[in-house]
């Protein structure tokens, strides 16, 4: 499998497999040396990359569907893996924030407030079929009527790292999440006829 590195700067990186219609989205970030491998889709020259940001610390599955290939890539890299961790991570640098919790759909975001970054698996996303016009990133379809304000509210992140798409980037990304969970409910039409554009 082929791979498109995305999200690149100086801590961290993305890589997407190519020819997907989905986009699935892996995400490494270092914090100290350390290197948080999440929801990650393995593949030839992953390790390498992995290893060049610091010592592997763990994998982190963010949806309980997600399993992806979360348990090869940490057993290879010889790491612990955490599958949704509604009750933290002992020692990480972030702060698990709890999106959904229900029978067929359990998710968390991971909340790195130092580095103002946040990660999430599908609560958020930049393909066409999250996003509204005119919305750089968008909130899931399903989670439109009761977005995560929660548990997403009031953060200023600077990079947002999503599980389906490219990142957003800037110190503006307080406000962009802000606006986009704002009117969440609002833009569900559009949102729904962007979903059925990309099918």
């Amino acid at each position: 499998m082929t791979f498109r590195f995305v999200d690149e700067f100086e801590h961290g990186f993305g890589w997407v497999p190519e020819g997907e219609l989905l986009t699935r989205t892996s995400h490494a970030i270092a914090v100290e040396g350390r290197v948080w491998v999440t929801d990650p889709v393995d593949g030839d020259g992953i390790d390498e990359r992995i290893h060049a940001l610091g010592e592997p610390a763990a994998v982190v599955q963010l949806l309980d569907r997600h399993a992806r290939d979360c348990a090869v890539v940490a057993k290879r890299l010889g790491v612990p893996l955490h599958v949704v961790p509604f009750d933290g991570v002992q020692g990480a640098p972030f702060d698990v924030r709890p999106i959904v919790n229900r029978k067929r759909w359990q998710e968390v975001a991971l909340w790195f407030a130092g580095e103002g970054i946040l990660v999430c698996a599908d609560a958020l996303g930049s393909l066409s079929y999250f996003r509204g016009r005119g919305e750089p990133f968008g909130v899931h379809p399903l989670l439109r009527l009761s977005p995560p304000k929660r548990a997403l509210g009031g953060l200023e992140p600077r990079r947002l790292l999503f599980g389906h798409g490219e990142g957003y980037h800037g110190e503006d990304g307080g406000e962009a999440l802000a606006e986009v969970l704002r009117t969440a409910r609002r833009r569900l039409p559009a949102a729904v006829l962007s979903f059925f554009r990309a099918r």
